[in-house]
Order: C-alpha cells, then sequence, then structure tokens
C-alpha cells in the first residue's frame, strides 16, 4: 500500500504543543490502528526525518504518529517519556481527533524510542489501565549498563559510543527509576501485550530476548519474532550494517498478525 506523509502539530497536550508526522496508507481502512511511534537517536535526536518502520507499519494499514518527543523539554529523563504519555493520553482520550476508540491504540518505538515505548506502557498500566491495547518494541534500548552478551560480542556498527552518551544524557538527571530503565522494572504485571522485534545480529537481541522473557514470565501476551542475520535490521536506528535491507516485508507481516489478535482480543473483552 502506498503510504501518505504530513506533519501536524499535536495541540492540548500537557506540556503545549508538539510537532509530528502522521503515515497513513493511501487507501482508506476502517477503524485502522492507530500506533504512536517513538523514533530512535540514542535519546539526543531531535528533529522529524524519515522513518522506514513507521513507513511499513502505516502500509499495512495503520496510522502512524511519530512525535518529535525530545524537542520540548530536551532528552534528559523524566521529560521525553512525559511528552510522550501526554500525547498517549491525548489520543487516548480522543483528544486529538485520529481515527476511532473502536480503533486499537498502540504505543511503539525503535532503539531508544523503544525505551520510552515501554515506558508509557507501564505508566499507562498504572494510570490508564485497559485504554492501551498494545506495545510495540523494536531492538529496544533497555539496559543503561550495555553488558548483555549480544552488545559484548557484537561487531561494532559504530553505535557503542552513541549509546554510552545518549545513556550519560538521559539519565544525566540523576534519575534511574524503572520508567527509565524499563529492564530493571519487577512490576511487570498487566502491562500491555507485546510485539517485540529484533535480529541475529542486532547488538540489541538479548536486550529485546531478556525484555520479552520478563514479559512473559508476569503474564503478559509476547510475541517475539528474531529476524535472521544479513536483512540490514539495524541500520533502522542508525547502525551502519553495510548490507541491502530487505526486513520490510516480514516486520509487516509481524505486525499485521500482532494487530489482528489485538483485534480479536478486544473484541472478546467487548462481548
Amino acid at each position: 500500500m502506498a503510504v501518505q506523509v504530513r506533519n501536524v502539530e499535536l495541540e492540548q497536550l500537557a506540556g503545549g504543543c508538539v510537532s509530528a508526522q502522521i503515515y497513513q496508507g493511501a487507501e482508506p481502512v476502517r477503524c485502522p490502528p492507530v500506533l504512536l511511534y517513538f523514533h530512535g537517536g540514542a535519546f539526543m535526536r531531535t528533529g522529524l526525518e524519515e522513518c522506514p518502520l513507521a513507513r511499513c507499519f502505516a502500509a499495512t494499514g495503520a496510522i502512524v504518529v511519530v512525535p518529535d518527543y525530545n524537542a520540548p523539554f530536551g532528552g534528559v529523563f523524566p521529560k521525553p517519556m512525559e511528552v510522550g504519555f501526554s500525547i498517549f493520553s491525548a489520543l487516548a482520550k480522543k483528544c486529538a481527533g485520529f481515527g476511532e476508540r473502536k480503533s486499537l491504540l498502540i504505543v511503539g518505538g525503535e532503539e531508544s524510542g523503544a525505551n520510552i515505548a515501554a515506558a508509557v506502557a507501564l505508566k499507562a498500566r498504572d494510570n490508564f489501565a485497559g485504554e492501551l491495547d498494545g506495545q510495540v518494541l523494536a531492538s529496544p534500548l533497555l539496559d543503561p549498563f550495555m553488558g548483555s552478551p549480544s552488545f559484548r560480542n557484537s561487531d561494532d556498527i559504530g553505535m557503542r559510543q552513541r549509546w554510552e552518551n545518549g545513556w550519560a544524557h538521559y539519565l544525566s538527571g540523576g534519575i534511574c527509576h524503572p520508567y527509565a530503565a524499563p529492564s530493571i522494572c519487577s512490576r511487570l504485571r498487566d502491562v500491555a501485550p507485546a510485539l517485540v522485534l529484533a535480529s541475529d545480529d542486532d547488538p540489541l537481541l538479548d536486550e529485546a530476548k531478556d525484555y520479552a522473557r520478563h514479559l512473559t514470565d508476569a503474564g503478559v501476551p509476547v510475541h517475539q519474532h528474531i529476524l535472521p542475520a544479513g536483512t540490514g535490521w539495524p541500520s533502522i536506528y542508525g547502525g551502519d550494517t553495510g548490507q541491502a535491507s530487505s526486513w520490510q516485508d516480514p516486520v509487516g507481516s509481524h505486525f499485521l498478525s500482532f494487530t489482528r489478535e489485538l483485534g480479536t482480543r478486544y473484541a472478546r473483552l467487548e462481548t
């Protein structure tokens, strides 16, 4: 499906206006899933650029909202998470006018953006139980200690120093709360069902798999999909893989299956 992108200003938020891009398929879809998607950038990127994963998900029929969540207050915890949660709250209350409440409402992100999405999902569980239908975590950057085997043993794709600097920046406010580093959260029960994505040549593979396992152990429905090496997947967060990307079709298929199952689950809860 062809995808159209438009720039908007999200208003009526607790922290003021936030610039965003809306990715939406050119063909109309009845009650499309609404995905609030946080871009990567090691907690430090501002501005709105082309987001290949947002385009991939929109091609399945979803409306994907990609906000410039670091711009209003900078990328130091808790501000980016609070901006993200404010946007989620507005969507949950139908203040922003995207779709209907019958549409699924999902949060997602890649790399540091997946950290923000996981934190918003935790806070949604604590404050808006039942309003969030799912979360999509693509190569989530969750461990400030960066000590996983896949991180230590992976070939350097040019991200190590960037992540070290990013974590130092994000936690420079002196707070390491579970919302800041969801990998340390010991209370995951009742968070929204998750789709967790990574690849075999991804330095963040073990962080993704560990968090998926912790969610499963807490009784959270999890779809975990690990792409084979060589698809160019780490390029989604800026890693230089030196390979052509071939991850789009399988990732789009996994996302579509996930949203369809969420829709079935939501319909059962409504009856």
